[in-house]
């Protein structure tokens, strides 16, 4: 069991449900028919085998720094369980998988390659510079998206890619706030630190999380979403957008938690009753109209 639970950390398993991005032109397409798509479902796992090697890729490259890290010097290559020849292995194994599904796509390999490619490079070079490396990983959660719009042939909206990309940098530019206060009067974790200060990640976190909730309240009451559901209340799942920014401030300022993001999702129930009710709102919004009428027909 302890050798499988370290291939799940190595792998970051609770990480793929990053991945779920790729369902969200579908989700938000109002065909809900689409999400059952086989090549959907492909997509998603190739992406869980992509992001699993660059995992493992970044550890490897990361060892030495990671074991300065109070929470990172867990992890299996950090704290000795595998060595790096052993990750290597692993993460070979992971690549043979990874390619054996870009045939079975029809355009979005294209994605998935370039995800791998612009995070290789971002382990080994632009990771290094401050705003860019968190511009890194938002264009990587914007990839998964235009990926699952392509497989499917569904045109992405500029409103997805916009607050995919403004939230997405924000989560990150809190990650970085918690990584330079681990790292005070210790030696540098990250060379991208040296471009921070707490004041600064603080007015970039006010900054973006800010454009993040105007530009979806934008998005919820343009008129072009309005008249494509047929509804004027989209406006409502504002609240929870606001309720669920507030308390990830509240859990980096405050609280001075904001390592992990997904290790957040996991364990807030705040948090967690926000997305919940959240999603459940949007969701009768979206597709209650069409439920309606196959309920009466």
């Amino acid at each position: 069991m302890t050798f499988l639970q370290n291939i799940f950390k190595l792998i970051r398993v609770k990480h793929w449900i990053k991945n779920v991005l790729i369902f969200f032109p579908s989700f938000f397409s109002g065909d809900v028919g689409t999400l059952l798509s086989p090549n959907l479902w492909l997509l998603f796992v190739s992406f869980c085998f992509a992001s699993s090697i660059i995992y493992i890729l970044n550890d490897v490259v990361d060892c030495e720094l990671d074991k300065l890290h109070p929470i990172k010097k867990n992890r299996p290559i950090a704290s000795g369980f595998f060595n790096k020849k052993q990750a290597c292995y692993i993460a070979v194994v992971f690549f043979g998988f990874w390619v054996l599904t870009l045939p079975f796509m029809v355009d979005s390999y294209l994605y998935s390659i370039t995800y791998v490619l612009l995070n290789i490079a971002y382990i080994f070079k632009l990771k290094r510079y401050s705003i860019v490396d968190v511009s890194c990983i938002g264009i990587g959660f914007v990839v998964r998206v235009l990926a699952g719009g392509s497989e499917l042939d569904i045109q992405v909206s500029q409103w997805m890619i916009i607050i995919t990309f403004l939230l997405s940098i924000s989560l990150a530019f809190s990650k970085r706030r918690n990584d330079l206060i681990i790292n005070v009067d210790k030696k540098e974790l990250r060379k991208s630190l040296q471009g921070y200060t707490l004041q600064f990640l603080d007015i970039a976190m006010g900054i973006s999380f800010s454009i993040t909730l105007i530009s979806y309240i934008m998005y919820s009451i343009s008129n072009e979403v309005k008249e494509r559901l047929t509804s004027e209340n989209l406006y409502i799942t504002s609240f929870f957008v606001f309720m669920g920014i507030m308390r990830y401030l509240q859990i980096t300022i405050v609280s001075n938690k904001s390592g992990s993001p997904i290790t957040i999702l996991w364990k807030d129930k705040l948090i967690q009753l926000t997305i919940v009710c959240w999603l459940l709102l949007f969701t009768i919004i979206l597709y209650g109209n069409n439920l309606q009428l196959e309920w009466f027909s």
